[in-house]
Protein backbone atom coordinates (compact mmCIF):
# COMPACT_ATOMS: atom_id res chain seq x y z
CA UNK A 1 0.00 0.00 0.00
CA UNK A 2 1.67 3.52 -0.64
CA UNK A 3 2.39 5.79 1.32
CA UNK A 4 -0.73 8.63 1.84
CA UNK A 5 -0.70 11.82 0.24
CA UNK A 6 -1.19 14.88 1.57
CA UNK A 7 -4.16 16.80 2.25
CA UNK A 8 -5.12 19.62 -0.04
CA UNK A 9 -3.39 22.33 1.70
CA UNK A 10 -4.20 26.17 2.95
CA UNK A 11 -2.59 29.07 1.69
CA UNK A 12 -3.52 32.41 2.52
CA UNK A 13 -4.47 35.02 -0.05
CA UNK A 14 -0.63 37.02 0.75
CA UNK A 15 0.63 38.10 -2.96
CA UNK A 16 1.29 41.30 -1.25
CA UNK A 17 3.08 41.47 1.62
CA UNK A 18 1.27 42.35 5.17
CA UNK A 19 4.42 42.36 7.18
CA UNK A 20 7.80 42.35 7.70
CA UNK A 21 10.69 41.26 9.44
CA UNK A 22 12.24 44.86 11.32
CA UNK A 23 15.52 42.73 13.01
CA UNK A 24 16.36 39.09 13.97
CA UNK A 25 18.43 38.03 16.77
CA UNK A 26 19.55 34.24 17.28
CA UNK A 27 21.49 32.70 20.78
CA UNK A 28 23.12 29.20 21.37
CA UNK A 29 25.22 27.69 24.47
CA UNK A 30 28.32 28.52 24.82
CA UNK A 31 29.55 24.82 25.20
CA UNK A 32 29.31 21.98 22.07
CA UNK A 33 29.74 18.86 22.37
CA UNK A 34 32.16 17.63 19.18
CA UNK A 35 31.02 14.44 17.44
CA UNK A 36 34.62 13.22 18.12
CA UNK A 37 33.69 12.78 21.24
CA UNK A 38 30.51 10.95 20.52
CA UNK A 39 32.59 8.19 18.27
CA UNK A 40 34.96 7.98 21.40
CA UNK A 41 32.54 6.95 23.55
CA UNK A 42 30.03 4.98 21.49
CA UNK A 43 32.28 4.19 18.80
CA UNK A 44 30.37 5.80 16.50
CA UNK A 45 27.74 8.88 15.80
CA UNK A 46 24.57 8.30 15.01
CA UNK A 47 23.69 11.68 14.12
CA UNK A 48 23.77 12.14 9.99
CA UNK A 49 25.90 15.66 9.12
CA UNK A 50 26.38 16.91 12.80
CA UNK A 51 29.63 18.02 13.38
CA UNK A 52 28.95 19.15 16.90
CA UNK A 53 25.68 19.83 19.15
CA UNK A 54 25.05 23.10 21.66
CA UNK A 55 24.52 21.65 25.35
CA UNK A 56 22.68 24.32 27.56
CA UNK A 57 24.46 24.96 30.66
CA UNK A 58 22.65 23.90 33.67
CA UNK A 59 20.72 27.11 34.25
CA UNK A 60 20.04 27.48 30.27
CA UNK A 61 16.37 26.62 29.06
CA UNK A 62 14.37 27.50 26.28
CA UNK A 63 13.23 30.53 28.29
CA UNK A 64 16.70 32.31 28.79
CA UNK A 65 17.78 31.47 25.52
CA UNK A 66 14.58 32.77 24.22
CA UNK A 67 15.08 36.09 26.31
CA UNK A 68 18.71 36.49 24.69
CA UNK A 69 17.79 36.12 21.49
CA UNK A 70 14.67 38.80 21.80
CA UNK A 71 16.99 41.22 23.60
CA UNK A 72 19.27 40.73 20.37
CA UNK A 73 16.60 40.79 18.48
CA UNK A 74 14.82 44.18 19.85
CA UNK A 75 18.24 45.84 19.42
CA UNK A 76 18.80 44.82 15.86
CA UNK A 77 15.71 46.45 15.05
CA UNK A 78 15.44 49.52 17.20
CA UNK A 79 12.37 48.61 19.07
CA UNK A 80 11.66 49.38 22.67
CA UNK A 81 10.40 46.18 24.82
CA UNK A 82 7.87 48.35 26.35
CA UNK A 83 6.17 49.14 22.63
CA UNK A 84 5.75 45.59 21.99
CA UNK A 85 2.22 44.83 21.13
CA UNK A 86 2.27 41.14 20.26
CA UNK A 87 4.31 38.36 21.64
CA UNK A 88 4.69 34.86 20.36
CA UNK A 89 6.84 31.82 21.45
CA UNK A 90 7.27 28.24 19.89
CA UNK A 91 9.10 25.25 21.37
CA UNK A 92 8.62 21.91 21.92
CA UNK A 93 10.84 21.54 25.29
CA UNK A 94 9.57 23.91 27.60
CA UNK A 95 10.75 24.34 31.21
CA UNK A 96 7.38 22.68 32.74
CA UNK A 97 4.98 20.83 31.04
CA UNK A 98 2.42 23.05 32.20
CA UNK A 99 2.92 26.63 33.12
CA UNK A 100 1.89 30.04 29.88
CA UNK A 101 5.88 31.29 28.77
CA UNK A 102 4.46 34.08 27.81
CA UNK A 103 3.87 36.04 31.28
CA UNK A 104 7.43 35.25 31.85
CA UNK A 105 9.19 36.01 28.82
CA UNK A 106 7.11 39.50 28.95
CA UNK A 107 7.95 40.39 32.65
CA UNK A 108 12.13 39.60 31.39
CA UNK A 109 11.89 41.67 28.56
CA UNK A 110 9.47 44.75 30.47
CA UNK A 111 7.15 44.31 27.76
CA UNK A 112 3.15 45.49 27.88
CA UNK A 113 0.95 43.24 30.47
CA UNK A 114 -2.05 44.24 27.37
CA UNK A 115 0.30 42.95 24.37
CA UNK A 116 -1.31 40.17 22.35
CA UNK A 117 0.22 36.71 23.00
CA UNK A 118 0.30 32.74 21.35
CA UNK A 119 2.40 30.07 22.16
CA UNK A 120 3.05 27.32 20.31
CA UNK A 121 4.11 24.39 20.86
CA UNK A 122 4.18 20.40 20.49
CA UNK A 123 5.55 20.44 17.23
CA UNK A 124 9.04 21.26 15.20
CA UNK A 125 6.42 23.28 13.15
CA UNK A 126 6.11 25.50 16.06
CA UNK A 127 8.62 28.07 14.90
CA UNK A 128 6.31 29.02 12.13
CA UNK A 129 3.39 28.56 13.24
CA UNK A 130 4.57 31.21 16.03
CA UNK A 131 6.10 33.11 13.09
CA UNK A 132 2.33 33.32 11.37
CA UNK A 133 -0.08 33.44 14.44
CA UNK A 134 2.01 37.06 15.49
CA UNK A 135 1.83 38.00 12.01
CA UNK A 136 -2.14 37.24 11.49
CA UNK A 137 -2.65 39.04 14.78
CA UNK A 138 -1.46 42.46 12.86
CA UNK A 139 -0.73 43.59 16.99
CA UNK A 140 2.93 45.20 15.82
CA UNK A 141 5.14 45.30 16.64
CA UNK A 142 5.25 41.59 17.68
CA UNK A 143 8.08 39.53 19.06
CA UNK A 144 8.09 36.16 17.57
CA UNK A 145 10.35 33.78 19.57
CA UNK A 146 11.40 30.16 18.58
CA UNK A 147 13.39 28.21 20.94
CA UNK A 148 14.18 24.21 21.67
CA UNK A 149 17.01 21.95 23.42
CA UNK A 150 15.24 18.20 22.50
CA UNK A 151 16.46 15.65 24.60
CA UNK A 152 16.89 11.88 24.10
CA UNK A 153 18.44 8.77 25.16
CA UNK A 154 21.91 8.82 24.87
CA UNK A 155 22.58 6.22 22.58
CA UNK A 156 20.36 6.99 19.99
CA UNK A 157 20.32 8.64 16.39
CA UNK A 158 18.11 11.55 18.41
CA UNK A 159 20.53 11.95 21.54
CA UNK A 160 23.69 12.04 19.73
CA UNK A 161 22.21 15.21 17.88
CA UNK A 162 19.99 16.81 19.97
CA UNK A 163 21.71 20.43 20.54
CA UNK A 164 20.15 24.04 21.32
CA UNK A 165 19.55 27.44 20.49
CA UNK A 166 16.90 30.01 20.18
CA UNK A 167 16.13 33.02 17.59
CA UNK A 168 14.13 35.87 17.74
CA UNK A 169 12.61 38.17 15.34
CA UNK A 170 10.62 41.16 15.42
CA UNK A 171 7.80 42.01 13.38
CA UNK A 172 6.04 45.33 11.87
CA UNK A 173 3.78 46.66 9.53
CA UNK A 174 3.99 46.52 5.54
CA UNK A 175 4.71 50.38 5.27
CA UNK A 176 7.88 49.73 7.27
CA UNK A 177 11.46 48.54 5.69
CA UNK A 178 12.84 45.48 6.79
CA UNK A 179 12.01 41.98 5.00
CA UNK A 180 8.92 40.94 3.46
CA UNK A 181 6.40 38.13 4.36
CA UNK A 182 4.94 37.41 0.93
CA UNK A 183 3.77 34.05 1.17
CA UNK A 184 2.05 31.18 3.29
CA UNK A 185 0.54 28.00 3.03
CA UNK A 186 0.59 24.80 4.58
CA UNK A 187 -0.45 20.90 4.38
CA UNK A 188 -0.66 18.13 6.54
CA UNK A 189 -0.64 14.22 6.23
CA UNK A 190 -0.94 11.23 8.74
CA UNK A 191 2.78 9.95 9.32
CA UNK A 192 2.62 8.49 12.39
CA UNK A 193 6.02 7.58 14.35
CA UNK A 194 8.40 10.08 12.71
CA UNK A 195 8.85 11.90 15.83
CA UNK A 196 7.49 12.00 19.11
CA UNK A 197 7.14 11.94 22.42
CA UNK A 198 5.62 9.59 24.88
CA UNK A 199 2.60 11.23 27.66
CA UNK A 200 3.57 10.78 31.01
CA UNK A 201 5.74 12.36 33.43
CA UNK A 202 8.41 10.16 32.42
CA UNK A 203 9.62 11.74 29.87
CA UNK A 204 12.73 9.55 28.07
CA UNK A 205 12.77 11.97 25.04
CA UNK A 206 12.67 12.43 21.31
CA UNK A 207 12.12 9.10 19.60
CA UNK A 208 11.18 7.74 16.29
CA UNK A 209 10.71 4.49 14.93
CA UNK A 210 13.84 4.79 12.71
CA UNK A 211 12.56 3.49 8.87
CA UNK A 212 14.68 5.29 6.54
CA UNK A 213 12.31 5.23 3.92
CA UNK A 214 9.45 5.99 5.66
CA UNK A 215 11.11 8.87 7.74
CA UNK A 216 12.49 10.32 4.11
CA UNK A 217 9.07 10.00 2.98
CA UNK A 218 7.31 11.35 5.91
CA UNK A 219 9.57 14.81 5.43
CA UNK A 220 9.61 15.55 1.85
CA UNK A 221 6.13 14.75 0.95
CA UNK A 222 4.35 17.10 3.07
CA UNK A 223 7.36 20.04 2.67
CA UNK A 224 6.87 19.72 -1.28
CA UNK A 225 2.92 20.02 -1.08
CA UNK A 226 3.12 23.15 1.02
CA UNK A 227 5.66 24.83 -1.46
CA UNK A 228 3.63 23.51 -4.53
CA UNK A 229 0.50 25.21 -2.51
CA UNK A 230 2.54 28.44 -1.93
CA UNK A 231 3.68 28.33 -5.52
CA UNK A 232 -0.04 28.65 -6.54
CA UNK A 233 -0.65 31.35 -3.94
CA UNK A 234 2.38 33.43 -4.50
CA UNK A 235 2.61 35.00 -8.02
CA UNK A 236 3.28 31.33 -9.19
CA UNK A 237 6.71 31.47 -7.09
CA UNK A 238 9.44 29.16 -8.34
CA UNK A 239 10.90 27.33 -5.66
CA UNK A 240 14.49 27.73 -7.84
CA UNK A 241 13.72 31.28 -7.64
CA UNK A 242 14.86 30.88 -3.67
CA UNK A 243 18.54 31.80 -2.70
CA UNK A 244 17.92 30.18 0.33
CA UNK A 245 16.00 27.59 2.02
CA UNK A 246 15.21 27.87 5.86
CA UNK A 247 14.06 24.34 6.94
CA UNK A 248 13.47 22.04 9.76
CA UNK A 249 15.93 20.03 10.63
CA UNK A 250 16.47 16.95 12.86
CA UNK A 251 19.38 16.07 11.23
CA UNK A 252 22.23 17.00 8.32
CA UNK A 253 20.80 14.91 5.88
CA UNK A 254 16.90 15.35 5.58
CA UNK A 255 17.23 19.08 4.42
CA UNK A 256 19.05 18.33 1.20
CA UNK A 257 16.58 15.72 0.28
CA UNK A 258 13.31 18.18 0.67
CA UNK A 259 15.33 20.71 -1.63
CA UNK A 260 16.30 18.50 -4.28
CA UNK A 261 12.34 17.69 -4.37
CA UNK A 262 11.52 20.92 -4.53
CA UNK A 263 13.92 21.71 -7.17
CA UNK A 264 16.83 23.79 -5.29
CA UNK A 265 20.46 23.00 -4.63
CA UNK A 266 20.64 21.34 -1.46
CA UNK A 267 23.56 24.00 -1.19
CA UNK A 268 21.01 26.91 -1.24
CA UNK A 269 19.85 25.09 2.46
CA UNK A 270 20.53 27.51 5.51
CA UNK A 271 20.66 25.55 8.80
CA UNK A 272 22.30 25.41 11.96
CA UNK A 273 22.56 21.78 12.38
CA UNK A 274 25.80 21.32 11.70
CA UNK A 275 27.27 23.30 14.43
CA UNK A 276 24.25 23.13 17.19
CA UNK A 277 22.79 20.18 16.58
CA UNK A 278 18.98 19.48 16.38
CA UNK A 279 17.43 22.92 17.49
CA UNK A 280 13.87 21.57 16.86
CA UNK A 281 11.71 24.28 15.89
CA UNK A 282 13.89 27.07 16.18
CA UNK A 283 15.78 25.87 13.18
CA UNK A 284 13.73 27.44 10.21
CA UNK A 285 14.01 30.62 11.83
CA UNK A 286 17.24 30.60 12.63
CA UNK A 287 18.40 29.28 9.12
CA UNK A 288 16.27 32.57 8.04
CA UNK A 289 18.08 35.02 10.36
CA UNK A 290 21.23 32.98 8.80
CA UNK A 291 20.25 33.91 5.19
CA UNK A 292 19.07 37.70 6.55
CA UNK A 293 22.36 38.30 8.17
CA UNK A 294 24.33 36.91 4.36
CA UNK A 295 21.81 39.53 2.89
CA UNK A 296 20.16 37.02 1.07
CA UNK A 297 17.21 38.64 -1.32
CA UNK A 298 14.61 35.67 -0.91
CA UNK A 299 14.19 32.97 1.61
CA UNK A 300 12.24 29.86 1.56
CA UNK A 301 11.36 28.91 4.92
CA UNK A 302 9.66 25.84 5.76
CA UNK A 303 8.59 24.40 9.21
CA UNK A 304 8.19 20.62 9.24
CA UNK A 305 6.51 18.75 12.44
CA UNK A 306 6.33 15.24 12.84
CA UNK A 307 2.84 13.94 12.36
CA UNK A 308 3.49 15.22 9.75
CA UNK A 309 2.35 18.35 8.40
CA UNK A 310 4.58 21.76 7.06
CA UNK A 311 4.00 25.70 6.64
CA UNK A 312 6.23 27.37 3.78
CA UNK A 313 6.97 30.91 3.75
CA UNK A 314 7.91 33.52 1.40
CA UNK A 315 10.55 36.16 2.84
CA UNK A 316 11.58 38.77 0.20
CA UNK A 317 14.58 41.10 1.55
CA UNK A 318 17.14 41.61 3.88
CA UNK A 319 16.71 42.87 7.57
CA UNK A 320 19.57 43.13 10.40
CA UNK A 321 20.33 40.82 12.55
CA UNK A 322 22.74 40.11 16.28
CA UNK A 323 24.23 37.31 17.10
CA UNK A 324 25.45 34.56 14.07
CA UNK A 325 25.32 31.33 15.93
CA UNK A 326 25.81 29.16 12.70
CA UNK A 327 29.50 29.38 12.32
CA UNK A 328 32.77 28.99 14.31
CA UNK A 329 32.46 25.74 15.91
CA UNK A 330 36.15 26.15 16.69
CA UNK A 331 35.86 28.90 18.98
CA UNK A 332 33.24 27.46 21.03
CA UNK A 333 34.13 25.84 24.44
CA UNK A 334 34.19 21.95 23.87
CA UNK A 335 33.20 19.44 26.08
CA UNK A 336 34.09 15.86 26.72
CA UNK A 337 31.23 12.99 26.33
CA UNK A 338 30.88 12.86 30.37
CA UNK A 339 31.03 16.32 30.99
CA UNK A 340 27.67 16.68 28.36
CA UNK A 341 26.05 14.17 30.11
CA UNK A 342 26.59 16.07 33.52
CA UNK A 343 25.69 19.20 31.98
CA UNK A 344 22.29 17.78 31.14
CA UNK A 345 21.29 16.05 34.03
CA UNK A 346 21.32 12.67 32.34
CA UNK A 347 23.65 11.43 35.16
CA UNK A 348 23.11 12.77 38.60
CA UNK A 349 22.76 11.85 42.55
CA UNK A 350 19.73 10.02 43.32
CA UNK A 351 18.67 11.92 46.31
CA UNK A 352 18.04 15.73 46.37
CA UNK A 353 19.54 17.62 49.06
CA UNK A 354 17.90 18.59 51.76
CA UNK A 355 17.25 22.25 53.05
CA UNK A 356 17.29 25.78 51.38
CA UNK A 357 18.95 28.37 53.23
CA UNK A 358 17.57 30.91 50.76
CA UNK A 359 13.44 29.68 50.46
CA UNK A 360 11.57 32.61 49.37
CA UNK A 361 7.96 32.55 49.31
CA UNK A 362 6.13 32.91 46.00
CA UNK A 363 4.91 36.16 46.94
CA UNK A 364 8.12 37.76 48.18
CA UNK A 365 10.12 36.41 45.05
CA UNK A 366 7.39 38.40 42.82
CA UNK A 367 7.35 41.64 44.37
CA UNK A 368 11.41 41.14 43.67
CA UNK A 369 10.67 40.52 40.05
CA UNK A 370 11.78 43.89 38.34
CA UNK A 371 14.78 43.77 40.27
CA UNK A 372 15.69 40.20 39.36
CA UNK A 373 14.43 40.33 35.90
CA UNK A 374 15.34 43.67 34.66
CA UNK A 375 17.97 45.41 37.10
CA UNK A 376 15.37 47.96 38.26
CA UNK A 377 16.72 50.27 41.16
CA UNK A 378 15.71 52.45 43.01
CA UNK A 379 17.00 56.58 43.22
CA UNK A 380 16.73 58.18 46.58
CA UNK A 381 14.79 61.57 45.90
CA UNK A 382 17.07 62.66 48.88
CA UNK A 383 20.46 62.22 47.68
CA UNK A 384 20.16 61.02 43.94
CA UNK A 385 21.92 57.74 45.52
CA UNK A 386 21.03 54.65 43.78
CA UNK A 387 19.72 51.45 45.89
CA UNK A 388 19.44 48.22 44.67
CA UNK A 389 16.87 46.22 45.44
CA UNK A 390 15.01 49.62 46.09
CA UNK A 391 13.75 48.50 49.78
CA UNK A 392 14.05 49.89 53.00
CA UNK A 393 15.76 53.24 54.18
CA UNK A 394 18.71 54.94 51.62
CA UNK A 395 21.85 53.47 53.20
CA UNK A 396 23.48 56.65 52.09
CA UNK A 397 21.40 59.06 53.94
CA UNK A 398 19.13 56.49 56.01
CA UNK A 399 15.79 58.64 54.48
CA UNK A 400 12.84 56.24 54.40
CA UNK A 401 11.74 57.49 51.00
CA UNK A 402 9.87 56.48 47.72
CA UNK A 403 12.60 55.60 45.82
CA UNK A 404 11.90 56.73 42.08
CA UNK A 405 12.63 53.62 39.76
CA UNK A 406 15.65 53.78 37.08
CA UNK A 407 17.10 50.85 35.41
CA UNK A 408 20.72 49.99 35.67
CA UNK A 409 23.14 49.49 32.50
CA UNK A 410 23.40 45.55 31.90
CA UNK A 411 27.23 46.12 32.10
CA UNK A 412 29.14 45.84 35.35
CA UNK A 413 32.60 45.45 36.82
CA UNK A 414 33.57 43.27 39.28
CA UNK A 415 34.54 44.07 42.53
CA UNK A 416 35.25 40.59 44.44
CA UNK A 417 34.84 37.25 43.77
CA UNK A 418 34.74 34.38 45.50
CA UNK A 419 34.42 30.41 44.27
CA UNK A 420 32.16 27.46 45.45
CA UNK A 421 32.76 23.97 44.86
CA UNK A 422 30.14 21.85 44.66
CA UNK A 423 30.39 20.20 48.10
CA UNK A 424 30.13 23.58 49.51
CA UNK A 425 26.88 24.96 47.90
CA UNK A 426 23.60 25.74 49.77
CA UNK A 427 21.40 23.43 49.09
CA UNK A 428 19.36 24.62 46.39
CA UNK A 429 22.29 25.04 44.46
CA UNK A 430 23.66 21.60 44.74
CA UNK A 431 21.84 20.29 41.88
CA UNK A 432 23.23 23.10 39.81
CA UNK A 433 26.89 22.75 41.05
CA UNK A 434 26.93 19.01 40.25
CA UNK A 435 25.99 19.75 37.12
CA UNK A 436 28.00 22.65 36.29
CA UNK A 437 30.95 22.19 38.79
CA UNK A 438 32.60 24.99 40.39
CA UNK A 439 30.98 28.41 40.16
CA UNK A 440 31.90 31.80 40.90
CA UNK A 441 29.77 34.46 43.07
CA UNK A 442 30.67 38.22 42.67
CA UNK A 443 30.08 41.46 43.98
CA UNK A 444 29.37 43.39 40.83
CA UNK A 445 29.15 47.28 40.59
CA UNK A 446 26.82 48.84 37.93
CA UNK A 447 26.74 52.74 37.49
CA UNK A 448 23.92 54.89 36.47
CA UNK A 449 24.26 58.43 35.49
CA UNK A 450 27.55 58.99 38.24
CA UNK A 451 25.99 57.47 41.00
CA UNK A 452 27.32 53.61 41.05
CA UNK A 453 25.52 50.42 43.46
CA UNK A 454 26.86 47.00 43.69
CA UNK A 455 25.02 43.82 44.19
CA UNK A 456 25.94 40.12 44.61
CA UNK A 457 25.63 37.86 41.69
CA UNK A 458 26.20 34.51 40.68
CA UNK A 459 28.84 34.39 37.66
CA UNK A 460 27.53 32.66 34.51
CA UNK A 461 29.81 30.08 32.27
CA UNK A 462 32.92 30.53 33.63
CA UNK A 463 35.47 28.78 36.07
CA UNK A 464 35.89 30.41 39.41
CA UNK A 465 39.51 30.74 38.66
CA UNK A 466 38.81 33.09 35.37
CA UNK A 467 36.85 35.85 36.98
CA UNK A 468 39.24 38.09 38.80
CA UNK A 469 38.52 42.10 40.03
CA UNK A 470 38.50 45.05 37.19
CA UNK A 471 36.63 42.04 34.96
CA UNK A 472 33.82 43.47 32.51
CA UNK A 473 30.68 41.37 32.61
CA UNK A 474 27.08 41.61 31.45
CA UNK A 475 23.81 40.78 33.46
CA UNK A 476 22.29 37.87 31.69
CA UNK A 477 18.84 36.22 32.39
CA UNK A 478 19.08 32.53 33.48
CA UNK A 479 17.71 30.21 36.04
CA UNK A 480 18.28 30.93 39.68
CA UNK A 481 16.87 27.71 41.51
CA UNK A 482 14.11 25.31 41.88
CA UNK A 483 11.60 26.15 45.21
CA UNK A 484 8.51 23.81 45.25
CA UNK A 485 8.69 22.85 41.56
CA UNK A 486 8.51 26.29 40.90
CA UNK A 487 11.80 27.39 38.49
CA UNK A 488 13.34 31.30 39.94
CA UNK A 489 14.83 33.27 37.63
CA UNK A 490 16.88 36.63 37.52
CA UNK A 491 19.97 38.21 36.44
CA UNK A 492 23.55 36.59 36.53
CA UNK A 493 26.92 37.60 35.76
CA UNK A 494 28.45 36.65 32.57
CA UNK A 495 32.02 37.78 31.54
CA UNK A 496 32.49 40.15 28.99
CA UNK A 497 34.43 37.78 27.19
CA UNK A 498 31.96 35.07 27.18
CA UNK A 499 29.36 37.41 25.57
CA UNK A 500 30.30 36.85 22.03
CA UNK A 501 27.89 36.14 18.88
CA UNK A 502 26.67 32.87 20.40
Amino acid sequence: MSAPEPGPGHADDRNDADARILGAGTYAPAARLPREAVVEAWGRSRARGIDAVAVPAPDEDVLTMGVAAAERALAAAGIDATDLAGLAFGTTTPPLAEEDLLPRLGAALGAPADARTHYAGRSTRAGTRALRAARDASAFPALVVAADAPRAPPNSAEGHGAGAGAVAVVLGPVSGTGAALVGDAEVSADYPGTRFRRAGGDDGGVERLGVTAYDRTAFTRPIVAAVGVLGDDADAFDPASAAALAVTAPDGDLPAHAARAIGIAPEAVSTPVNALGDVGAAAPLLGLAAALHDGVARTLVVGWGSGAGADALLVDGVAPVEGQVGDGVGDARELSYTAALRRRGEIASDDPPAGGGAAVSAPTWRRSIPARYRLRAGRCPACDALVFPPEGACPDCRALVDYESVRLPPAGVVETVTGVSPGGAPPEFARQAERGGDYAVAIVRFEREGARVSAPMQVADADPDSVASGDLVRAVFRRIYVQEGVIRYGRKALPAAEDGDR
